[in-house]
């Protein structure tokens, strides 16, 4: 097994003991920092040499792997200059009251099980320093659950939280109790959230976890939670196994509109 480094943002597995071909699951890897913007419109990506030092793999296998992410137009090769980003992130989320919401998440949390993978605290990257409007000097509390149903996992939950806020709760406390009741025994006053859904692809470090392949479709819901003041005080970025989880909206219909009923 090899694992990438900081050039990845952050650990990056492959597996040369799995079925997926290695160029592949670099290709899934490197798709999903695209789609998550951590490499964003206009970003050079790692050449080749850079990718196979960071996978252990052969140039030959990096090189395929970045003309695979061309060839889905997430990228440009330019010759004497690199691979370029071409992926244009997605348009604003809208925003919802997360009246509603809130309680489902909370009743989630406690009819299932939880592992607890990752509690620490770190540096937060653009994405996180983005999503919290927070200080990339200060750190954040991050956390990383499988949450599972009957035995059977179904998402992957990776949670960046305030320092001032986080400190207000333990590692033991995160292992048993839905994070939205720790932040509201800490005296944060949850009003609303904004919160994206889309389709991505499971890698070599959540296919695992999962107990899925590589490769497999996931449903993935971000969301940024805020405080009475407007502040974010929560983002999470959840990945779903879609045969065994289902999100469920109900509208109601406003003039020529759908929105959703509160």
């Amino acid at each position: 097994m090899a694992s990438g480094y900081s050039n990845f943002g952050g650990l990056a597995k492959i597996d040369d003991k799995l079925p997926t071909p290695l160029y592949h699951q670099i290709y899934l890897v490197l798709r999903n920092k695209i789609i998550d913007q951590e490499f964003a419109d206009g970003d050079f990506l790692p050449s080749e040499d850079q990718t196979a030092r960071a996978f252990g793999v052969s140039r030959i296998t990096s090189k395929r792997a970045l003309n695979e992410l061309a060839e889905d137009g997430l990228v440009v090769r330019e010759r004497g200059r690199g691979t370029r980003v071409i992926h244009s992130s997605p348009t604003a989320p809208q925003r919802a009251n997360i009246e509603g919401m809130l309680e489902n998440i909370m009743a989630m949390g406690l009819e299932t099980e939880v592992s607890l993978l990752a509690f620490e605290y770190v540096l937060p990257t653009g994405q996180t320093v983005q999503a919290l409007a927070c200080d990339p000097t200060e750190k954040v509390q991050r956390a990383v659950r499988v949450r599972s149903h009957e035995g059977e996992a179904f998402s992957h939950l990776i949670t960046f939280v305030p320092e001032p806020v986080a400190r207000t709760y333990t590692r033991k406390d995160l292992a048993t109790t839905p994070l939205l009741t720790l932040l509201e025994r800490g005296g944060v006053v949850v009003s609303r959230a904004e919160q994206t859904l889309t389709a991505t692809l499971a890698d070599a470090n959540v296919a695992p976890l999962l107990k899925i392949d590589i490769g497999a479709p996931l449903l993935r819901i971000r969301r940024i939670v805020y405080d009475q003041n407007n502040q974010p005080v929560e983002f999470i970025t959840g990945l779903y196994r879609p045969d065994r989880y289902q999100y469920r909206m109900n509208l109601s219909r406003k003039e020529s509109t759908w929105s959703p009923s509160e």
